[in-house]
């Protein structure tokens, strides 16, 4: 670190970053983080997550080295915990931890806000258990482009009024059990077809019409007094003036957001290692620039070089003179308030027990929630032919689902991707697939085929029942060609098709039209397809309705 820094401020730089980490435990990376470099946040990823046991001992142990080191105040340790799809710390089948809750356009199909204030609430007592206090969520983006690669699900729908009814309701949830909620992705990515993972969105949207769209569910949490706001990577050059990332531009962070709607809270970027990003300003070059910019603290969640970088770089631009000293300051006061909130002091931090009765007890009455809420989201679009609900016996149930293939970064698990030697996608089902037919199997013979494109149509199906999935196929148009195929090879009349749709519902919509059977699940989760399996054995109804209209 620069020389002609004092301790004091290397100190103050230390709190304006939040970095990730590998391992189930204190990694030698994050131990020089927090002890030399003065980190003053940190996010855990799902790499980090074993089970709640565990993720308390090392959240007590980062606390513990934290407060060792000399910080003044304790840790702000974040997660992307929106639910759904994007469930850093719920369990998998290799993990035991927080309860598999729906995303964001699954609660919004239960036309409950109380239902989502309830979650939102359950989920927050379970992070907080372990001694998270900062949740990345909720997404406030409007899904206007059914395109959209990154979003979709992960939003409340295409409607803003009641976009902002529902992140309200999570961020009220959230805060009831003591965990900051952060509202994402200012000024909004829900009107692209591109992912700022990959390439910088360009959004040719003027202000006016970001009043009335994108901006309408932030204002209202702002209104709402919340905590913390994260900008997005997208560009508005009808609003900045030229392509600059909004996470990077003063225009977009402090004319806009700071000044234009008076928001006082903290401000955190995403993170900085997407390539809308790093292609022109490398994440060391964005960190300085976003807090130039006017954010509070800047985020990177995986490479240790580029953490350390981006915080020698900020060193070196307080030394120059490049950025503001005084500014940084402020900007920590604000960091600091947040931590009183929702850290507490270090015997808060330090002296919170973790008692495994309790939390059995916590995670067994949040199961039963989680059951309500998914039941309530399912979507039966159209039945047209009555197929529904059914019958327990009978011949073999021919489930089709679709070969894994990559939806985004936020919602895929690189670990847990198999490839081919040439770098493709090995053709899987994928667990919750494998979970959804052991699920029919408990009713019906089930007769699993893992499709994909440009497959022959197996011979020989018979007649009976076909259940077939598809995921995003609205997007991935190749899935409605397979089943397009392999409706010219069934027997018409003797064969039911049911289609289930297990992400975006806009292939639902376009399929319905058609007069297929169609329900919808807004993601394809286990406990998802779990309750869409109860409404075609007719266990429950299908009353959820669509947040977003048709593509």
């Amino acid at each position: 670190m620069s020389p002609s820094l004092t301790d004091e401020i290397k100190r103050e730089i230390g709190q304006h970053f939040v970095f990730g980490f590998h391992g189930y435990d204190l990694s030698q990376d994050i131990v020089t983080l927090i002890r030399d470099y003065h980190l003053g946040n940190v996010i855990l990823m799902k790499r980090n997550i074993h089970s709640m046991a565990q993720v308390y001992n090392l959240v007590i142990k980062l606390q513990q080295l934290a407060k060792d080191s000399g910080h003044a105040k304790p840790l702000l340790v974040g997660i992307d915990q929106e639910n759904g799809l994007v469930s850093a710390f719920s369990s998998t089948e290799s993990t035991k931890a927080g309860t598999q809750f729906p995303g964001a356009m699954a609660l919004a199909s239960t036309g409950s806000v109380q239902l989502c204030e309830e979650v939102s609430a359950a989920t927050g007592k379970e992070l907080r258990a372990v001694g998270i206090n900062w949740a990345y969520s909720p997404v406030a983006d409007i899904n206007s482009d059914p395109r959209n690669p990154v979003i979709g699900v992960r939003s409340f729908g295409d409607d803003p009024q009641e976009v902002g009814k529902y992140v309200k309701a999570t961020c009220n949830g959230l805060v009831s059990a003591g965990v900051a909620p952060c509202a994402k992705h200012f000024p909004g990515h829900g009107d692209t077809h591109v992912d700022s993972h990959l390439a910088l969105p360009r959004i040719l949207k003027p202000k006016e019409n970001l009043l009335d769209t994108e901006l309408r569910p932030f204002k209202a949490l702002i209104d709402d007094d919340i905590p913390t706001i994260m900008t997005g990577h997208m560009a508005f050059p009808l609003v900045n003036g030229d392509d600059t990332p909004c996470s990077l531009s003063a225009s977009i962070t402090t004319q806009l957001l700071r000044d234009e709607l008076g928001y006082n809270g903290v401000i955190v970027t995403d993170c900085l290692e997407m390539e809308a990003v790093v292609l022109k300003y490398g994440s060391e070059g964005g960190a300085v620039r976003s807090l130039q910019a006017g954010a509070d603290i800047a985020m990177i969640c995986h490479r240790i070089d580029r953490q350390l970088g981006a915080i020698e770089a900020a060193c070196t631009a307080v030394s120059e003179g490049q950025l503001d000293i005084y500014a940084l300051k402020e900007s920590g006061e604000r960091i600091g308030k947040l931590k009183d909130r929702f850290a507490g002091t270090w015997d808060d931090v330090l002296g919170r027990e973790f008692v495994s009765a309790q939390v059995s007890r916590l995670s067994t009455e949040n199961a039963a929630l989680s059951l309500r809420a998914y039941a309530a989201s399912t979507v039966l679009i159209s039945d047209h032919h009555r197929l529904i609900p059914l019958p327990n016996t009978g011949g073999t149930i021919i489930l089709f689902t679709p070969h894994k293939e990559k939806i985004n970064p936020a919602v895929d698990d690189p670990e847990s991707v198999s490839h081919t030697t040439d770098g493709k996608v090995k053709n899987t089902a994928g667990p919750s697939y494998n979970s959804f037919a052991r699920t029919l199997s408990d009713r019906r013979h089930v007769e699993h085929i893992v499709y994909a494109k440009n497959e022959a149509i197996p011979p020989d199906l018979g007649t009976g029942t076909i259940i077939f999935a598809t995921r995003n196929g609205h997007s991935s148009r190749w899935q409605l060609d397979y089943l397009l195929r392999l409706q010219d090879h069934v027997h018409v009349g003797l064969t039911r098709v049911i289609v289930v749709s297990t992400c975006a519902p806009y292939d639902a919509l376009e399929l319905s039209k058609t007069g297929v059977t169609c329900l919808a699940t807004m993601e394809f989760t286990v406990p998802a397809l779990d309750a869409a399996a109860a409404v075609i054995f007719g266990e429950q109804g299908g009353s959820g309705h669509l947040p977003v209209r048709g593509a």
